[in-house]
């Protein structure tokens, strides 16, 4: 793919994946934000709230929310890379494909407590196919400290 395509991909990306954080209300409870989204990375962000508190003892993010911020980044990772396949399809017909994708099999390892100002989901492509895409995400907070990490099935388009 030639750079000026990409480029073209990844704005329309951006319009129509910028409803996850501002349509979606499980999201916006969640606070989601888009710090970067790309074709071949997604990266969000979320802030520590105390209504995200899971445990009040120690103050740490609830496990809840980190499955949900790593499976939203797992899905628009999934839905990015589906754009790379389909490139020929008009706006329209991309929103349509957008209805199709659903979380498979989501698996998380909680590697350490959630404790930090915000954190950061990234989420690649560790491979995919005409309906299937397979994740990988990680969840790092303010200090750069690797809190979890998961992996995604998803189906697309």
């Amino acid at each position: 793919m030639i750079e000026h395509e990409r480029q073209e991909l990844e704005q329309v990306l951006s319009k129509l994946l910028g409803t996850f954080e501002e349509k979606m209300p499980f999201n916006k409870l969640l606070g989601v934000r888009i710090e970067s989204l790309h074709l071949d990375e997604v990266r969000l962000r979320i802030n520590m709230r105390e209504e995200l508190i899971g445990n009040f003892i120690h103050g740490i993010l609830h496990g809840g929310v980190i499955a949900s911020v790593l499976d939203v980044a797992g899905a628009m990772i999934a839905i990015a890379n589906d754009f790379t396949h389909r490139q020929n399809l008009t706006e329209a017909e991309r929103r349509e494909g957008l209805d199709k994708t659903g979380t498979i099999d989501l698996h998380i390892s909680y590697l350490r407590p959630g404790r930090g100002k915000y954190f950061i989901a990234s989420s690649k492509i560790l491979r995919s196919g005409k309906r299937i895409a397979v994740t990988r995400m990680e969840l790092h907070n303010d200090d750069n400290l690797l809190i979890a990490v998961a992996t995604g099935c998803y189906s697309v388009g």
